[in-house]
């Protein structure tokens, strides 16, 4: 469980009166809304409140990007995951996000809520209400409408100070110095002309690439002047900012026009490769496309970070309205959808290999518009949703998106009932979901359909998913032997070897048959067979390090920790769960950092070190907390944590011991997770 906050970005232009407002504002108050137009500088000022107030207060906070969503469906699944909350309850999402918060007491920050005011009022209110400790800081162009608001307007940038110094800093940056009394006396009639904006002054600072400071100051004036009287019932610096757009949009090439249009269509980080395969057609060239990113990022209209860009949701709300002018909206919008799942494919069929973690960071980073894609399938080719559904399913299952998991296969299934392949794999990833939510009777229905459907049709890969499936609600009802059963049966119906072929390659179906043995070691595990099981769980791990793969692996440690403990051998299961919780952290999976942390905590008393016992068995709970989920893995771990509970209590005494969790509930569970691994944190 870890918060997401971005990091703070160089250039913080002024605000020295308004970031100690905002920061003092939330020590006293619990839901702050900071107010202003688009383009003004809130989500930035935001930010940097938001680091100022864990420095002041110790208190940890989580930053919601909701400008990316395009409706509240995804809302409570955003919120969950910048707070960490992986929930693996069949609870309403609300309502398991707020029990867990309930004695949490961070300040979550929702930015750009706009235009998901009602989502976000019902939201809020009800976190306020259930959960007495935390705090809310809201971005948003008009407040929410909540009791007990306390709502701080932002205006822009003074013309002549603040505002200047933004343009000189990004005129330095454009290679265009301010240089001498009439570049300044030009600059600051811009900034005044642009109404102090920040993201306009932004915007007219892109052109100066091209031209001079008097060019672009003199360019705007004719634009601003040509557009008086102002629009009815809108201020001035709206009429600034959508003309330095407009303008921006005009000074454009053809090329960065059409591309800034399309870009649109993303809603988070895009790759150039997306961008190209999305994007280009007609008179947009793939070769034309990486010159069209470089001159959108030089004006401002995308950021780039790394191999990824961005474009403001101001920004995007103009390119969108270009696409829907030049009737591309649909065509434009299969594209975006039949990339990503085109994408999700390969992410598939690479998952058991060396670009695992490349693939769920993909997978984590690109939620919102694969969500999108999704919805887009589902309301034009519900085929094409099932089988995107399905190659998504178990990677959202590891990462916690189980939510979104469970209603994007219910809706495609409902919506297709095409036999074949792609329905096998959704029934399967559904009924993954299930089990990992507790509902054991369901998944194992969907097991048994899975399967008799694989069989009908021939689907090899299907039959082994089905039994692995089958066999994971055995060995979580504590009936091992009738998992190995179900796995050993289906392995020896599908046949062939799971070792390495003569020439050096992988057989087909690897990663099916390498989750029924692992189904087979937890179940000799379970039934005492400890050196069947360590010799199964070893050639797993080294397999899967000859291939870079980690779930695998990390499951495969898991065993080796438990086989180690039950063998009074505390050094090999902590090497093998701090292994373990390295993989886990690779790929994002709570459920599995909860599971390791356990095994840890009982290793670390074994070899009595009873103080990070203590601090492993907090983190634990923390993450068992944030996962919610109903059975703390499988039937053989529970007396195994019970008795090295015992064995650290005795070590440092009651006191000692509750004096010990006490220190380490005020450090989190991820900055411990990261202690133990003797590691920093990333972002810290």
């Amino acid at each position: 469980m870890s918060y997401h906050l971005p990091p703070v970005l160089p250039g913080f232009v002024g605000r020295e009166r308004e970031l100690p407002a905002l920061t003092d504002a939330l020590r006293e108050h619990r839901l702050i809304s900071l107010t202003g137009a688009g383009g003004v500088g809130k989500s930035r000022l935001s930010l940097h409140a938001a680091h100022g107030f864990r420095e002041a207060t110790g208190r940890e906070v989580a930053w919601a990007d909701l400008w990316q969503l395009p409706d509240d469906r995804l809302l409570v699944a955003a919120v969950a995951d910048a707070l960490g909350f992986a929930d693996h309850t069949p609870a309403v999402p609300l309502d398991a996000l707020g029990g867990w918060l309930a004695d949490e007491d961070p300040l979550l920050v929702l930015d750009s809520c706009e235009h998901l005011l009602d989502g976000c009022r019902s939201l809020v209110s009800q976190l306020l209400r259930e959960c007495p400790k935390v705090s809310v800081l809201v971005t948003s162009r008009e407040p929410l409408g909540v009791p007990g608001e306390r709502c701080v307007a932002l205006g822009p940038l003074p013309f002549g100070s603040d505002a200047l110094s933004l343009l000189e800093r990004l005129a330095d940056d454009a290679g265009r110095p301010l240089t001498g009394t009439a570049d300044m006396m030009a600059a600051t009639r811009l900034c005044a002309r642009l109404e102090g904006v920040p993201l306009a002054i932004e915007l007219a600072s892109g052109q100066l690439a091209e031209r001079d400071i008097h060019q672009v100051d003199r360019e705007l004036a004719q634009l601003l002047d040509l557009q008086t009287p102002r629009p009815r019932g809108g201020p001035r610096r709206h009429q600034a900012l959508r003309t330095t757009i407009g303008w921006s949009h005009e000074l454009c090439a053809p090329a960065e026009r059409l591309l800034w249009a399309r870009v649109s269509a993303f809603r988070g980080p895009m790759g150039a490769d997306a961008v190209r395969e999305v994007c280009t057609g007609g008179p947009l060239a793939p070769e034309d496309v990486e010159a069209a990113l470089a001159g959108l990022v030089r004006k401002s209209v995308l950021t780039r970070s790394r191999e990824c860009y961005r474009m403001l949701d101001t920004v995007r709300e103009y390119g969108r309205m270009w696409l829907d002018a030049l009737a591309e909206s649909d065509r434009i919008d299969d594209r975006h959808a039949l990339h990503h799942a085109r994408t999700a494919r390969r992410a598939d069929q690479a998952w058991f290999g060396a670009d695992q973690v490349h693939w769920y960071r993909w997978i984590s980073a690109s939620h919102v518009d694969l969500c999108s894609a999704l919805d887009h399938l589902l309301a034009t080719d519900p085929e094409a949703a099932v089988e995107m559904a399905g190659h998504l399913g178990f990677f959202w299952s590891c990462c916690g998106h189980l939510p979104e998991a469970d209603r994007y296969l219910e809706e495609a299934l409902r919506l297709s009932s095409a036999p074949g392949p792609a329905r096998n794999r959704a029934l399967w990833a559904l009924g993954v979901v299930r089990v990992l939510r507790g509902e054991h009777e369901a998944g194992r229905d969907l097991a048994r359909a899975c399967r008799h459907q694989a069989e009908q049709t021939g689907d090899t890969d299907a039959v082994l998913r089905a039994a692995y499936l089958l066999a994971l609600t055995h060995l979580l009802g504590g009936r091992p032997l009738a998992a190995e059963h179900v796995v050993d049966t289906a392995l020896a119906q599908v046949g062939g070897s799971p070792a390495r072929t003569q020439t050096g390659g992988w057989p087909a179906l690897a990663a099916p048959r390498a989750m029924c043995r692992l189904a087979r070691v937890f179940a000799h595990t379970a039934r005492g067979l400890l050196d069947r099981a360590r010799e199964g769980a070893e050639e797993l791990r080294r397999e899967s390090m000859e291939r870079g793969e980690w779930w695998t692996r990390s499951y495969a440690d898991y065993q080796l920790a438990l086989i180690a403990l039950f063998e009074d051998r505390a050094d090999s299961a902590t090497a093998h769960a701090i292994s373990m919780l390295e993989g886990k952290l690779r790929i994002g999976d709570s459920f599995g950092l909860a599971l390791g942390l356990d095994l840890l905590a009982s290793a670390l008393a074994a070899q009595g070190a009873a103080e990070r016992a203590v601090a492993a068995h907090t983190a634990a709970e923390r993450y068992w907390n944030a996962v919610g989920h109903p059975q703390r893995g499988t039937p053989e771990l529970g007396p195994v944590r019970d008795r090295y509970e015992a064995t650290a209590r005795s070590q440092l005494g009651d006191a000692g011991y509750d004096e010990a969790a006490a220190r380490a509930m005020l450090r989190g569970p991820g900055a411990i997770t990261w202690e133990l691994l003797g590691r920093t944190p990333p972002g810290r």
